[in-house]
């Protein structure tokens, strides 16, 4: 609204000079953070009493683990954080940019998915009994095909020459462009992993959050570099018109997930339940295809890929194949758990982790 509204008044008086400021990115990416972060500070305490008085409240779940029962906990939290991305974007936001609309549908996709694992687990008075494994992954196929099928064809934004380049880390120049049907293919997978991946991580007071605000801080500066002729030319990266918008995306995301921190950390007064986690996984996901940084995320997600890895071969190899445990517990926090690490510190030790390899991440920018 407020960036619309800018570059329509800039031009017919000089008293309106000043809202040359909303053709910057990078000014709109600060506006875009603190106005999610207000959104967040203004309706985080009536959104969790509001969640307590109607039972949205977290269900226990059995991990094996002689650990504080956390049921009863609102839960959803996840709407906060959508609602504020919704509202900084519609104030600062470029509408009519693919850069936006694209992570946007997968946000809201998700984070509809997520609703309806929430409700069903209160609903059922359970942790343990969501949305079915099968419906859930239907509906992230879906969307991860249209996606695929769009990135791959005509409305990517990237144009059919850069559409199926394959990047990796620390190499200047494409490896090599991959047929669209094995591109896609690829895409489909990487977005149903990377949604499940942080939806796994969510498991202990503030421990999803924070990396995920090294994750999208970092591709907001990977937007900002790609869609900016001049750093993107300096650095050997390929030059995406329009991708900046991007920067202003992960701004409010990181607002938002800040404002969310203040009132998830230990002892939590809200969690952001599967509304929150499968919509942040979404959204980076889709960031991470259109910056064209897929093959960066192993290093940036390190701790996402780490949860995911442990919770399916134990389940997959260990229980299903071999029929033991490969580790004590998983995901790993919770591995971490068993062997007496008290919950703070693990917490604290895996966001140094993500700190650490988001700081990699970053270094890639130059070493290449």
């Amino acid at each position: 609204m407020i960036f619309e509204l800018g570059r329509i008044l800039q031009d017919h008086s000089d008293y309106f000079s000043f809202l040359r400021l909303v053709n910057y990115i990078t000014f709109r990416a600060i506006m875009a953070a603190l106005s999610a972060a207000v959104f967040m500070f203004v309706f985080s305490r009536p959104f969790i009493f509001e969640m307590h008085r109607l039972g949205f409240q977290d269900q226990d779940r059995d991990t094996g683990l002689a650990v504080h029962d956390k049921s009863g906990t609102p839960t959803m939290g996840g709407l906060l954080i959508i609602g504020a991305i919704v509202f900084s974007l519609g104030l600062w936001g470029n509408w009519t940019s693919p850069f936006l609309l694209y992570p946007l549908i997968a946000m809201l996709w998700h984070g509809a998915m997520g609703v309806w694992d929430d409700y069903a687990k209160i609903r059922r008075g359970s942790g343990n009994r969501g949305m079915s494994e099968r419906m859930k992954l239907l509906l992230q196929s879906l969307f991860s095909a249209g996606f695929a099928w769009a990135m791959v064809g005509p409305l990517s934004p990237m144009g059919p020459e850069m559409a199926t380049r394959i990047y990796v880390p620390f190499i200047k120049y494409p490896l090599f462009n991959l047929h669209p049907v094995l591109y896609g293919f690829f895409i489909f997978l990487f977005v149903i992993f990377v949604s499940n991946a942080v939806n796994l991580t969510d498991g202990l007071d503030g421990l999803a959050i924070t990396p995920s605000l090294f994750v999208i801080g970092v591709l907001g500066v990977f937007a900002y570099v790609e869609g900016n002729t001049i750093y993107s030319s300096y650095l050997f990266y390929p030059y995406l018109r329009g991708a900046g918008e991007l920067t202003v995306f992960a701004a409010a995301c990181a607002g938002a997930g800040l404002g969310f921190l203040w009132y998830n950390a230990y002892p939590a007064q809200i969690f952001m339940g599967d509304t929150g986690s499968l919509a942040i996984g979404g959204t980076m996901a889709v960031i991470s295809v259109l910056l064209k940084q897929e093959f960066l995320f192993p290093i940036l997600g390190g701790l996402f890929v780490a949860e995911a890895l442990t919770s399916q071969i134990q389940d997959k190899i260990g229980v299903r194949w071999l029929g033991r445990r490969i580790f004590y517990r998983a995901p790993l926090h919770h591995d971490l758990q068993h062997k007496g690490i008290a919950e703070t510190k693990v917490v604290i030790r895996l966001w140094i982790i993500s700190g650490l390899l988001a700081l990699l991440a970053l270094a890639t920018l130059k070493i290449r």
